[in-house]
């Protein structure tokens, strides 16, 4: 049986004491932010990610293990289990490993093969197989029984044929085998249904492909999964595609003929033989590894979305925050008006309005006289345009409030609003705004997610972001639990406000769940401002554990203790104060003071309490207590006069905002409606395997325009500003990667309801349909 410990180590490349600790601090109910933060030395130092990886591995091995010992128990009740089978079995490193080893003896409904058995059969078969110089019909003479159900030789045939082709196809070295050489050789085909060329014109590059299976990419999979889906294509695989004479035999025959030792050379039995092993690939193996296979890609690809999710997501929850500042949130609309909300630094609602600056109404100036008089009157220091629907045009509004607000330092921001309509409806909202109005809600979610993007973007669930590819076509518990995890991770990374944060973020944090969240906040509420962390004990159902796990990611800023402001754990507190009586100085004077702390030896502080990596995250805390590890905050500047397609020109020069980051390329918003699509071989001036080497999401970077196709609505980048510019319906130029994926060349801008428009015809690997629809929600 599998040491689940050593075989994780294995994986990761690390000690096997190391996975052990971890192990043992899972069990005892610890996190994964906890251990990767404060119980380094028991780790060795693992992080957050090799965490997630022991953690999913972990529980996959565990499953193994228990599935395992079904098995064996199962086996030894039929009284089938012999040494040899224990030792496959208990060899076996994965699922559809010992499933196989299980299938000769796994109960299932009578099949042909088991009713000849029951008829006598079985030793027909075997002597047919061990002798091929017998005559097979001559043998089955013997066998004919009429009240058995065997009244010919050709029965009696038969029924030895469903014998073997059963045993043949149960065998799990023998699919161990097929299954290695179609991975490596297996060619995937993609043809369109007939009479399905229009509908399904989406999916027009696979009406007739041929991939290599094992070098199928994710998002082309579920692209030809998708198709398939929707019954426009028909996929299949082929395990012989270099052979011509399909009527010759397949090598998967051959490997079954050689498995179990079967020559053709013309003996009584080699035809009788032959068709056995034919029927045990066409009727029985084919059909087993094409399904299983197939589910193997699509795990991969489904694996490979996710975790492009996950990273995009990442991205966007750690991107700069524009901080504590009075904040005007501006939800644009044409016919509904323009929704207004003012909040304090601390996104706590002020003020807010409905304006009709737009057609039909066209109230410029009333709109620019109300948005004055609220700056004026609530000291608004940032202005949050939502970029849905109307949202330059919103812009070119803000920029007028702006030039006329002389007086004041005015500053205005395009703020994605992918997922504001979730907030806006879900409960939560409406228990923090009962007596707002739902559209309004969304101008408040589009201000403070400028101020703190994490804050705000954990009310909302993850998968209404939309920064995934795919996101609706892969297994949504593995997206749960894959976004989830990211999400956990960026708020500890971060930490808490103790005093200041809703109860969806403080759910987030490490040993917290919504009850202790909710009893937090009421406590508070209550209480008033906690003072330092000893007093989160004295919440309801908040007990030592829990403390343990949560108490290093709360921050109490101004409180009895400075400590307490920064990521310094309370039971590392009395090594602060060895520290302190080392340099004779009071924490308020040691806290920032870089040029002291760095002339401290850390060896001098360690012991068998806290090791050197724990007094090292020490003294770098007390450098910079409670720093924000996310970037400074930078902003994109839509050029002035370019707000649709038809502003656009080849050879242009703009600055944009990434918005997803797929295997392919990053998409960009260069403020026209229309993400364009910078070719992962335009990203850079040299070659990049991964996009998110060069950018994230979030990222302000500045593009060329290469190509303007404005029928079709697509938009070709280039962050190479040297690389040469692409005519419309003109291929010269574009490099050979960037043609085959032409038809990628934009994402419709959704709006803030998550609904966009469907996608154009010939939509290459149909991956702008799920960009187009990531937002859906």
């Amino acid at each position: 049986m599998l040491n689940i410990n050593r075989t994780i180590a294995d994986e990761l490349s690390v000690k096997e004491i190391q996975v052990t600790a971890a192990v043992d601090l899972l069990n005892e109910g610890s996190t994964v932010p906890f251990i990767a933060r404060y119980r380094k030395e028991a780790t060795g130092g693992l992080d957050d990610t090799q965490l997630r990886t022991l953690e999913q591995r972990l529980g996959y091995l565990r499953e193994l293990e228990q599935r395992r010992a079904a098995i064996l128990t199962a086996i030894e009740e039929q009284g089938k289990l012999t040494a040899s089978l224990t030792g496959e079995i208990n060899a076996a490193d994965t699922k559809t490993r010992l499933e196989e080893l299980y299938l000769p003896y796994k109960q299932k409904r009578r099949t042909k093969g088991q009713i000849a058995i029951e008829a006598g059969l079985q030793a027909l078969a075997d002597k047919l197989l061990a002798d091929p110089t017998l005559t097979p019909e001559t043998e089955a003479l013997a066998f004919i029984n009429g009240d058995k159900g065997i009244a010919d030789t050709k029965a009696a045939l038969d029924g030895a044929r469903y014998i073997l082709m059963e045993r043949f196809a149960e065998n799990a070295n023998l699919l161990q085998t097929i299954r290695e050489y179609m991975w490596h050789n297996a060619v995937l085909t993609s043809q369109v249904v007939t009479g399905q060329e229009q509908a399904g014109a989406k999916f027009s590059d696979y009406f007739d492909h041929t991939e290599l299976l094992k070098n199928v990419p994710s998002h082309r999979a579920l692209a030809m999964f998708r198709g398939r889906n929707e019954g426009v294509l028909q996929l299949n695989l082929d395990a012989d595609p270099g052979q011509e004479e399909k009527s010759a035999s397949s090598h998967c025959e051959s490997l079954i003929a050689n498995q179990f030792e079967i020559r053709f050379q013309d003996r009584a039995a080699d035809r009788w033989l032959k068709q056995v092993v034919q029927w045990t690939w066409k009727i029985k193996i084919a059909l087993y590894m094409e399904t299983e296979l197939l589910s193997r890609v699509r795990e991969a690809a489904e694996e490979e979305a996710i975790k492009v999710f996950a990273n995009n997501l990442k991205d966007l929850l750690m991107a700069a925050p524009a901080g504590r500042k009075v904040t005007l949130g501006l939800d644009p609309g044409l016919r509904t008006g323009v929704k207004v909300a003012v909040v304090d630094s601390t996104g706590k609602l002020l003020a807010t309005d409905t304006i009709y600056p737009h057609a039909p109404r066209n109230q410029w100036q009333a709109s620019l006289k109300t948005l004055s008089q609220l700056c004026s009157q609530h000291g608004v220091e940032l202005i949050a345009v939502g970029n849905g629907t109307a949202s330059r045009e919103t812009d070119k509004l803000a920029g007028e409030l702006i030039a006329m607000s002389s007086g004041q330092r005015l500053q205005k921001v395009m703020v994605s609003e992918a997922g504001a309509s979730v907030y806006s409806a879900s409960e939560f909202a409406a228990r923090e705004f009962p007596g707002l109005d739902v559209s309004l809600r969304g101008a408040v979610s589009i201000a403070r997610r400028l101020q703190d993007p994490l804050a705000e973007l954990v009310k909302i669930e993850p998968k209404s972001i939309g920064v995934g590819q795919y996101q609706h076509d892969v297994s949504q518990n593995q997206l749960a639990k894959g976004l989830d995890a990211v999400v956990e991770d960026c708020v500890n990374g971060v930490g808490v406000d103790i005093n200041t944060a809703s109860a969806p973020l403080l759910t987030r944090v490490s040993g917290l769940n919504g009850t202790l969240a909710a009893n937090i906040v009421a406590y508070r509420d209550n209480e008033g401002e906690i003072r330092n962390r000893k007093q989160l004990l004295k919440v309801p159902r908040l007990g030592p554990k829990a403390f343990e796990q949560c108490a290093g990611f709360l921050r109490i800023n101004g409180g009895d203790n400075p400590l307490d402001a920064s990521s310094v754990h309370p039971e590392a507190y009395p090594l602060v104060e060895k520290i302190l009586k080392r340099v004779n100085a009071p924490i308020t004077s040691v806290m920032g003071d870089t040029g002291k702390l760095r002339q401290l030896d850390p060896v001098l502080f360690a012991d068998e309490g806290f090791g050197l990596p724990t007094v090292k995250d020490i003294l770098k805390e007390l450098e910079k207590p409670g720093r924000d590890p996310r970037p400074a905050f930078t902003t994109a500047a839509f050029q002035e006069g370019v707000e649709t397609l038809a502003d656009l020109k080849p050879g242009m020069t703009l600055e944009g905002v990434v918005t997803n980051v797929a295997n392919f390329g990053a998409f960009v918003d260069i403020g026209v409606h229309q993400d364009g699509l910078v070719h992962i071989s335009h990203l850079a001036d040299k070659f990049i395997s991964d996009p998110r080497d060069v950018v994230k999401a979030g990222q302000v970077v500045k593009v060329k325009v290469l190509e303007v196709d404005a029928p079709r609505k697509r938009i070709s980048l280039s962050m190479r500003m040297d690389a040469e510019i692409t005519q419309s319906n003109d291929n010269k130029g574009k490099p050979q990667a960037a043609r085959r994926q032409s038809s990628q060349q934009t994402k419709p801008r959704s709006s803030k309801q998550g609904t966009s428009s469907q996608p154009n015809a010939n939509v290459n690997s149909a991956f702008a349909d799920a960009f187009a629809k990531a937002k859906r929600r």
